[in-house]
């Protein structure tokens, strides 16, 4: 199973951009509002970029660890804001 880390690593770099600038531009705890709202868009932006490769090869995986690395991120960043706000 060969997964093409082209097409997954920049849904990762745009969650990491996204969720520093939520940590930024929110005040408080109004972080935990924002960063589902950037979760729900990596996964749409996940699915267009993988469903516009025309690939069926690989197709689950890629989503899979698209969408997981995602996840990380965005847990990584609330758990960060959560300790130091």
């Amino acid at each position: 199973m060969t997964l093409k880390l082209a097409s997954i690593v920049p849904v990762w770099i745009l969650v990491a951009l996204a969720t520093v600038f939520v940590a930024v531009a929110t005040p408080g705890l109004q972080f935990f509002t924002w960063l589902p709202i950037v979760l729900g868009a990596s996964i749409i932006l996940t699915f267009c970029i993988q469903l516009s490769l025309r690939r069926k090869e690989g197709f689950n995986g890629r989503l899979t660890l698209s969408t997981a690395g995602a996840l990380v991120i965005v847990a990584a960043g609330a758990l960060i804001l959560w300790l130091i706000r």
